[in-house]
Formats: C-alpha cells, sequence, structure tokens
C-alpha cells in the first residue's frame, strides 16, 4: 500500500504467451471492472503489459484470473507481477501499443470462423450478412496477415482498409465481441471479392459469388484465394472436372485433398470418429485422413489411397461458395506445382495458373504469409499430423532445455526449419521442396518474417548432413560467420520425438528410424535403422542389409526397378511371371543388370521405404511412382483394404526377416535381412495369393522385426523406451501394429503428436542436437 493512497495497491503484470490477436486485451478491460480495478492495459513486443490499481485483493483475484479465465484462444506462459506506487487513478483503458523493446510475443495462427460470425454470416438482418470477410476477436486470419509487432491493425494487411464509423464504433466498444479485433470490417470498409474469368468483363461481390458457383457445378476449375494462398477447385463429385484437373496439374495419381460442405455430408461418406469430429469442426481444422471404406467419390480423387483427406470450411468465403443449391463437396488442393511453393501473389495467381483454370475468385486483401493446409491423421485416437502449418504455425513448441538462438533448416523434402532461442521452438509453416529458386526464395522470406515476429537472432545453425542437400549449401552460404552443425539424418529424427514428449536427453532411448533416404555416417543411404541415441550423439544397433539402389531416382520412380535389386541381392531368381519383371522392358532389363553386376551408380541403401517400394512392385500393386511414397501408399490401402474384405485373416506365420550380427559391431549391433521376407513372397505371389494377403503379412513381418530388435536391444542395454520416427510411420497400420506389440513388451512408446514424422519434423531434433553440441564444445 502507499501512504498518499491508504488501501490501494498498483501493480505492473507483464503477461507473455500467445495473448495478441485472441482478444486478451478486451478480456482484460472487461475482468479489471469487474474486479473495481484502474489502470492500462497495452501491447507490447513481449506480449501483454498491465498497470492495475486497486485494492490488495482484487489485485490478487486479478493476478490469479488473468491466466486462468484467459479467452479459449489464449495461451498464457507467464504472469510477473512488480509492485508501483498507487496514484489514485480512476477508470480503466487500452492505451496504445508499444514499438519499443524486444519482440518476442506469441503471433496466434489463423482460425476458423467461429459460430457467432456465422450466425451473422447466415442473417438477413444483420449488417455482415454474406460478408466473406465476417471475423471477431475469437476467430478469422491472424498469422498470415501480420506484417510486424505489436499485433494492431497496423501491422497487419487489413492497415489498408480504413474502418467505417460503424466498425470504428465496434472496435472501440469494451462490451463487444469486436473490441480491438484488428481483421474487423464489413461490406462497406473491408475487402472485396472479385470473378475474372478470360475474356469476360469481371464481376465482383455478390455477382462474382453466384457465378463461380455456377462454373463449379457446370465442371470448370477455379482459382480460389484463400486466407494463406490459392486454392485449385472443382466438384469432386464430378468425374470429368477431377480429371481435368488432374491433366492440367499434371498429378495423375497424387491424392487430392475435399472440402465438404458440413459435418453431414462428411458422415455421409466416411465414418468418422470422436477425435476426427474434433479435427474436422474445430477452430484449426486442417485436412484430416479419413480411412476408406468404399468409393465414397469418384475414384480419381484419391486413386490407390487407403484414406481420403477431408476438410471443412474455415473462412465465410468457403461457406459461401458450399452452400446449397451447388457443389457440396469441392476438390481444395494447393495452386502449385508439385513441390513449389503456394501461389499467393494475385498477378502470380493470374500468369502462372491460367493454363490451369478456367477462372479466378480472389479478394484484394494481401497474403503477407504463405501458409499451405495442414494435414492431420488419426491414429490410435491420438492425432499425427503429416504436415504442420495453417492453424497451427507459429505456435511455439515448448523444449525440454534451454537452448542458445538457432536456426535449423530441415531438409531438402517437405522443408521446414525452425527457429529456437531458450525454451521455445517456432516451427514454420510447410515451405515445399528444396530443389528449385522459387522455393529457396521462399524460405528466405520465411526466415525473414519468423525471424521479425520471434525476436529470434540466430548464433548457430542446424543442417543435415547430406552433402548434396541444397538446404545444407544454402545455410552455409548464409552462415555468415556462424557454425554450421551437421546433424545425421535419422538422428534428428530420433531426437525431434524425444524434445516433443519433453524428454531432458538424460537417458538414451531405443530410436526406431524408418524411411526412405538419407544420408549415413558411411556415406550409404540409411533409411531402416534402430540407434541407442539421446541428444548428444547415438550408437546404430541395427539396420537393413545394404542393397544397391540402381539409378538412385530412377529406383525411386520406378519401384521395379527396386525391387529387382532386391531380388538379385537375396539370390531369388528373375521369374518372369513376377510382376516387376514384367514391368521392366527387354532392353532396360538387360541394361539394369549389367548395372548391378558392375555395381554402376547403384548406392548402397539400408531404406526401408525403398523395401516397402519392392514389395509393392512384387505383389503387382505399383511399378511406377507418380509421387513420394506412392509404391508404400498404395501397399499399406491393399493390406487394409484386405483386413476389411471377407478374407481369412492373415496367417499368424507370416513372412519373418533374418537377424544376425552386424560385421562392423558383431558385439551390439545386427543386420536385419529381407530375403527370407522376399522369397516368401515370391512363393505367395507365384501361388497366386492376393496383393492385399502379401501387404498384410509384409506390415507383420516389418512390425515383428521391431519388437524382435528392440527385444534384443533392452537385454544389452537396459532402455525401456522406443522412439518410432521417419516417413514410414506415416503408415497408420504399421504404426499401429508396432506400438501395440513393444507396447505388450513392456516397453513406453514414443510418436510424434506435434510434428510430423517425416522430413516435416527433422528441423526439430536438429536444433536440439545442433544446441546440445554447440553447448558442449563451449564447456
Amino acid at each position: 500500500m502507499t501512504a498518499g493512497h491508504p488501501g490501494l495497491d498498483r501493480r505492473r503484470v507483464a503477461v507473455r504467451g500467445l495473448v495478441q490477436g485472441v482478444g486478451f486485451r478486451p478480456f482484460v478491460h472487461t475482468l479489471a471492472g469487474e474486479l473495481g480495478l484502474a489502470g492500462t492495459v497495452t501491447n507490447t513486443g513481449e506480449g501483454v503489459l498491465v498497470e492495475v490499481e486497486g485494492s490488495p485483493d482484487a489485485l490478487d483475484a486479478f493476478c490469479r484470473r488473468v491466466a486462468g479465465d484467459a479467452p479459449p484462444l489464449a495461451q498464457v506462459h507467464s504472469v510477473e507481477q512488480a509492485p508501483l506506487a498507487a496514484t489514485g487513478a480512476t477508470g480503466f483503458r487500452i492505451v496504445p501499443s508499444s514499438p519499443d523493446g524486444p519482440r518476442t510475443t506469441l503471433i496466434p495462427p489463423d482460425t476458423a470462423a467461429c459460430a457467432d460470425c456465422l450466425a451473422e454470416l447466415a442473417d438477413p438482418a444483420d449488417r455482415r450478412h454474406r460478408h466473406p470477410f465476417i471475423s471477431c476477436t475469437n476467430c478469422g486470419p491472424r498469422h498470415t496477415i501480420v506484417t510486424g509487432l505489436p499485433y494492431d491493425r497496423a501491422n497487419t494487411t487489413m492497415a489498408g482498409f480504413p474502418m467505417c464509423p460503424d466498425c470504428a464504433r465496434e472496435y472501440t466498444d469494451p462490451a463487444d465481441r469486436r473490441f480491438h479485433a484488428q481483421p474487423v470490417a464489413c461490406h462497406a470498409c473491408g475487402p472485396a471479392l472479385a470473378l475474372t474469368e478470360p475474356g469476360r468483363t469481371r464481376l465482383a461481390g455478390e455477382r462474382a459469388l453466384a457465378q463461380a458457383r455456377r462454373l463449379l457445378a457446370d465442371g470448370a476449375i477455379l482459382a480460389v484465394k484463400g486466407i494463406g494462398g490459392y486454392h485449385l477447385a472443382c466438384d469432386a463429385r464430378d468425374p470429368a472436372a477431377v480429371a481435368l484437373l488432374r491433366r492440367r496439374k499434371r498429378r495423375a495419381h497424387k491424392p487430392f485433398a475435399v472440402m465438404a460442405r458440413d459435418l453431414a455430408t462428411v458422415e455421409r461418406l466416411l465414418p468418422v470418429g470422436p477425435v476426427e469430429r474434433e479435427l474436422l469442426t474445430g477452430p484449426v481444422r486442417p485436412i484430416v485422413l479419413l480411412r476408406r471404406t468404399g468409393l465414397p467419390v469418384p475414384e480419381g480423387v484419391a486413386p490407390g489411397s487407403p484414406d481420403l483427406g477431408v476438410m471443412l470450411p474455415y473462412t465465410p468465403l468457403h461457406h459461401l461458395l458450399l452452400a446449397a443449391p451447388g457443389p457440396d463437396l469441392l476438390v481444395m488442393t494447393s495452386a502449385n506445382l508439385s513441390g513449389e511453393p503456394i501461389v499467393t501473389e494475385d498477378r502470380e495467381a493470374l500468369e502462372r495458373l491460367a493454363p490451369l483454370v478456367d477462372g479466378w475468385l480472389t479478394h484484394d486483401r494481401p497474403i503477407h504469409v504463405p501458409c499451405e493446409d495442414s494435414v492431420v491423421r488419426v491414429v490410435d485416437g491420438e492425432q499425427l499430423p503429416l504436415r504442420r502449418s495453417r492453424g497451427y504455425a507459429p505456435l511455439p513448441i515448448p523444449l525440454p532445455v534451454p537452448v542458445r538462438p538457432v536456426l535449423a533448416v530441415g531438409g531438402d523434402l517437405k522443408n521446414t526449419f525452425a527457429l529456437a532461442r531458450d525454451g521455445y521452438a517456432w516451427l514454420s509453416g510447410h515451405i515445399g521442396d528444396m530443389d528449385d529458386l522459387a522455393t529457396l526464395r521462399a524460405f528466405d522470406r520465411a526466415v525473414e518474417q519468423l525471424g521479425s515476429v520471434t525476436g529470434v537472432r540466430p548464433e548457430l545453425l542446424a543442417a543435415d548432413r547430406h552433402p548434396g542437400y541444397r538446404s545444407l549449401r544454402h545455410a552455409e552460404r548464409t552462415a555468415a560467420g556462424r557454425p554450421v552443425h551437421r546433424v545425421q539424418h535419422h538422428h534428428a529424427h530420433v531426437a525431434a520425438v524425444m524434445a516433443e514428449h519433453g524428454l531432458d536427453g538424460g537417458r538414451p532411448v531405443l530410436g526406431v528410424a524408418f524411411d526412405g533416404t538419407g544420408y549415413g555416417e558411411d556415406g550409404a543411404i540409411w533409411g531402416g535403422e534402430v540407434l541407442l541415441a539421446d541428444y548428444d550423439g547415438f550408437r546404430r544397433l541395427a539396420h537393413l542389409r545394404y542393397v544397391p539402389l540402381p539409378g538412385g531416382d530412377a529406383a525411386v520412380e520406378r519401384p521395379y526397378r527396386t525391387a529387382l535389386a532386391h531380388l538379385r541381392a537375396a539370390g531369388l531368381p528373375r521369374l518372369p511371371q513376377l510382376p516387376p519383371v514384367r514391368a521392366c522392358e527387354g532392353e532396360e532389363l538387360r541394361l539394369l543388370e549389367r548395372q548391378l553386376e558392375r555395381n554402376l551408380n547403384c548406392a548402397p541403401t539400408s531404406s526401408m521405404g525403398r523395401l516397402f517400394d519392392a514389395v509393392s512392385s512384387l505383389a503387382g500393386i505399383c511399378q511406377r511412382a507418380g509421387y513420394e511414397a506412392q509404391a508404400a501408399v498404395e501397399l499399406e490401402a491393399a493390406a487394409c483394404e484386405f483386413a476389411l474384405s471377407a478374407a481369412p485373416r492373415v496367417p499368424a506365420d507370416g513372412y519373418a526377416f533374418g537377424l544376425s550380427a552386424a560385421p562392423e559391431a558383431p558385439a551390439d549391433g545386427w543386420i536385419a535381412d529381407p530375403g527370407p521376407v522376399l522369397a516368401a513372397v515370391v512363393a505367395d505371389v507365384t501361388a497366386g495369393a492376393p496383393a492385399g494377403l502379401v501387404a498384410a503379412r509384409f506390415h507383420r513381418a516389418v512390425a515383428a522385426l521391431v519388437r524382435r530388435v528392440c527385444a534384443a536391444a533392452r537385454e544389452r542395454h537396459g532402455t525401456t523406451t522406443v522412439a518410432l520416427s521417419g516417413g514410414v510411420f506415416a503408415n497408420a497400420l504399421l504404426s499401429s501394429a508396432c506400438a501395440s506389440g513393444l507396447g505388450e513388451d513392456g516397453f513406453t512408446v514414443l510418436r510424434h503428436r506435434r510434428v510430423p514424422p517425416n522430413d516435416g519434423g527433422l528441423a526439430l531434433g536438429q536444433l536440439m542436437v545442433a544446441a546440445r553440441s554447440s553447448a558442449a564444445r563451449e564447456e
């Protein structure tokens, strides 16, 4: 208390966390009024700063409730108090934000339109009836419109849309839902829709929307500007429109995602579990992979996939576009060529998408931060992210130990980078494949943008060890004297699982890292690895036997080449009736055989991903891959279809790998030989076994191998925790089988829940390993 103001206290309360853009200042204003407190609240670069005055009991209650009763989208990480001299102030005000000081606050992700806004959107009496950009404190764009901190309208792409008197009145009214909601707008003052068709007059507003709906119903393909970029859209129930989109985009096989009008539409197509329902209808609204139980849409939407990727509308424009009458199910795929960054600029969209679309449904609010749709699937009742982007980025991931400022550049495929400092890592949205100049430029822009809103100034860079990775070379070119720490690919995968589960690295784990490719310490292509690992290092305990991969990318794109290489390595005959032999034409077959005999351009690989490709080919499922992991995806689909069919259960005496001591470490390591598995596959195929049976037995064999190796490793090392990572564990069937079996054996099993198991999660592991290694060197 202060002598001049008996009975009064005054405190400075600094609140850090996700507290800007989520209605936190209006919440503080209301809470202070309820408790009879005076003072001010403002945004700063570090969070929200409150100076509050009143009775000691009321101040204590305020400091408790400012975290406990925070708005639903807020995440309060800390509340710090400091005493001030009471002034006898009256009233409580929101004051202009402070642009000075460090910038460490958290920017919220984009959030789906809330129920209150959707009710207004549908209400003819409301002044925002059918306004395509309706939003409030609890929903709408955030991350993709922020141009700087603190989070105020002037630092967003809404700065070019001055509020009309009605919106300004709501914005300044503490009792209004739009009090200090930065994207607030209406028909009179907000962004506007426009439809462009080649050779026709440009339409605006409702006329643009009506024509867009007509075009979609007539089988056209539209470019639709969303929150984080453009989509290509067509009627998912129209096989001709879907086929046309595939031809124009040159995407022959990769599954498309669909956007459904509402949950009821989805439930008429596919079974939806409780976790899937929560994801589909929640504020994030990612693409959710739902297991297919038939052909709910034309086969061309997701050919050969065990799942259909489904999302619900997350912007008001989506709701208006999908409203009845008209198509209730749209293909919604990123407007880009495979691996390239999503298109966000209007001029670029008109130029680059011209060969793909019949029209552009766009608007005049700029997109500052590109952001793809997130993709998740549910495995054993828990979400497994496959692409962490819209709705999640740029939320930080808490780290189990503090780290020095670091930039981890990730890998070359499915690139995602991370910035970290102290106890948090900020992962970028999905960048793409680092194989062209456009992606590298997008990477640089994203690093600059994320750095500007997090305040992280990296002192250290982390990258993959692969000498040919563009991400590594880019890190080295831009290091400017800072150290670049190279992290082994599969070590990074395992470290990422450890980090997201809060392990401090005090005890090693058994890391099962299965993927398609990763640069090994011996120069070979690794990918079927069991490691004893912590953040400080790893020991290779087991791996698949090396097999020559003929022609590198040629083998990846043509799984039959991988299958033939595996047959030869296993000493199995190249029977003419086998599917990969039939798929490999005469001259190519002779050249391939000569290449394998002479070991020309044949990189040795222990990749589990390539073994999945080989078995997919042998089973007659996939001989040519039009997108990454197609052969493995279709192998999983065949196994799932077999399990759902009326066929008998998979025999318990399925395939089995050989297991022997590794020559390089006979006392401590093992080589898993796929030869016996391949021999059994060949026997089944030549006996006429259905492809689904072969696929199911192979999945069982891989899960049994994981159990066997982990049990043997536990006997030698006493480790009881297993971490599953790598792109192969995006396979729900395999992930579930491994986790179930290991759990029965008494292991604690860690699987990805916050970052993808594929290379989209590498950066988190890289930064943990690099920061720990750097700290050790300094000590």
